[in-house]
């Protein structure tokens, strides 16, 4: 019997928290399922070129969030193009680290949660990396896919729902290389019974990681919805978390803002409503809590079908005014809750709260 360590390499990027969440769930249930093996999490990217990837993912976040209709361009290049696969030799850095980790490490298995990884391996692996791993591919998009998933080599495609599996498939890849195993949110979703706190007052969390101009006057709405504890997090803006503060102590009312939390899945269990943007970590976290979500911001492109997964299958709306989030709120918890009460079932219907297990086990089979 070979009693060696299993061994496997996870990759990610910063480019969308999507990313990072699915690497770092899947590398706690690989822990959790096989706790001899020896697992690594990188950022080749990250590693490669320090300071100037850190200005890239700011860049990247300042087009997504100020100018969406010129990354809608960019998505639908990459999509519709093969530019990235023929110009992935100049990140000749990233190849470098990555390559000596494939070396020094020998993974059984390399799991990539961004699609640029898969580019970048099938070069080094052409140049002088023999491919002695198999490779799975965590999609972290729901619906609306970038053939950049799919363009480069992978043996298999993990994906969150049905939905998904049926674009790629008709994209061209084979029903055989792709799994619908479900998002891999963090365990803890897995371990609660999807019920809600009961209370006097109905439970919303309001995540603001963008839009932030609109927030003071979102928040001046909520809290004048009547019968509705609001929460609400901003992050590392302390600003931001003094306006708000001042807009709840004027309006007479309690306002927990939280900054930074590393606690987010507990936030999503113990509220009743989440209001955020469509980002696909935060959906699909949503979903497996059976916590409806009112969406206010969708990025254009890889945020347009995490949406529709929740409109189209009734686990929440779309709400881009203060005006309008305000409604949507009283709409929810009107009438017993019955709109609240239908959202929540579809979203539990919808959730995936083993996927990161699920995912687990299945690269566990593929190093066999």
């Amino acid at each position: 019997m070979d009693l060696t360590p299993k061994t496997f390499l996870i990759l990610t990027a910063a480019f969308g928290e999507g990313h990072n969440a699915a690497a770092r769930n899947v590398a706690a249930a690989l822990r959790t399922e096989s706790p001899d093996a020896v697992i690594e999490v990188a950022d080749v990217f990250a590693d490669g070129y320090g300071k100037v990837n850190q200005l890239s993912v700011k860049f990247y976040h300042l087009i997504i969030n100020r100018f969406p209709r010129l990354w809608q361009f960019v998505f639908e290049l990459l999509h519709r193009t093969t530019f990235v696969p023929k110009q992935i030799w100049v990140f000749q850095a990233a190849a470098r680290v990555l390559r000596n980790k494939l070396a020094t490490l020998r993974p059984e298995v390399v799991i990539s949660t961004y699609p640029g990884n898969n580019f970048l391996i099938d070069y080094v692996s052409k140049k002088s990396v023999r491919r002695h791993f198999k490779t799975v591919t965590v999609v972290t998009d729901s619906i609306t896919i970038n053939s950049a998933w799919y363009q480069g080599h992978s043996d298999y495609l993990i994906v969150a729902n049905d939905q998904t599996a049926e674009i790629i498939q008709a994209a061209g890849v084979p029903e055989t290389k792709i799994k619908r195993l479900g998002f891999p949110v963090p365990p803890l979703f897995a371990e609660q019974n999807g019920a809600k706190p009961s209370g006097p007052a109905w439970r919303v969390l309001y995540t603001i990681n963008s839009g932030r101009h609109l927030a003071p006057a979102i928040v001046e709405k909520l809290l004048a919805v009547p019968g509705i504890e609001l929460t609400v997090t901003v992050g590392r803006d302390a600003a931001l978390g003094a306006i708000l503060q001042g807009i709840a102590k004027r309006a007479g009312r309690e306002l927990p803002v939280l900054g930074w939390v590393p606690n987010m899945p507990e936030l999503m269990i113990s509220h009743h409503l989440l209001i955020g943007k469509a980002g696909g970590a935060t959906v699909q976290e949503a979903l497996a809590a059976g916590t409806p979500m009112i969406i206010t911001q969708i990025v254009p492109g890889q945020e347009e079908g995490n949406a529709r997964l929740v409109i189209e299958n009734e686990a929440g709306c779309l709400a881009e005014t203060p005006v309008a989030i305000a409604e949507a709120v009283t709409r929810a918890f009107a009438d017993g809750a019955a709109q609240w009460t239908a959202w929540s079932h579809s979203a539990r219907q919808l959730g995936t709260p083993s996927g990161a297990r699920e995912t687990a086990r299945f690269v566990l089979g593929c190093s066999q």
